[in-house]
């Protein structure tokens, strides 16, 4: 059975990558070492791994990644560190016009 890895790194900026890879290893090697120099951790070496979910379907962890790769840096700490309620407290809308902020919507 072939696994698929969704994985976030954390760069040396601070900035933060989500990718997909079907071996891990390799993958992290190549953002290390910087094989690739038009990829978006090239120039913020070192990364460091602080997240990574196994999936064994290969549509579902592509669900994911994009689900997880348009997420703020504060939500995507917030999982990487097993912060499940703040997670959820950062997934809220906090628009004013939202129902829950605003007394005139019922």
């Amino acid at each position: 059975m072939k696994l698929y890895y969704v994985y976030i790194l954390k760069c040396s900026d601070g900035l933060t990558y989500t990718g997909i890879t079907n071996d891990i290893s390799r993958r992290l090697e190549e953002h290390q070492k910087g094989l690739i120099n038009n990829c978006f951790t090239f120039k913020r070496r070192p990364i460091e791994l602080i997240f990574q979910q196994e999936f064994n379907n290969v549509e579902q962890a592509i669900y994911f990644e994009k689900k997880i790769k348009n997420w703020s840096a504060k939500k995507k700490y917030a999982l990487a560190n097993g912060e499940f309620d703040m997670l959820q407290i950062l997934s809220e809308c906090r628009n004013a016009t939202h129902s829950k902020y605003n007394p005139n919507i019922k």
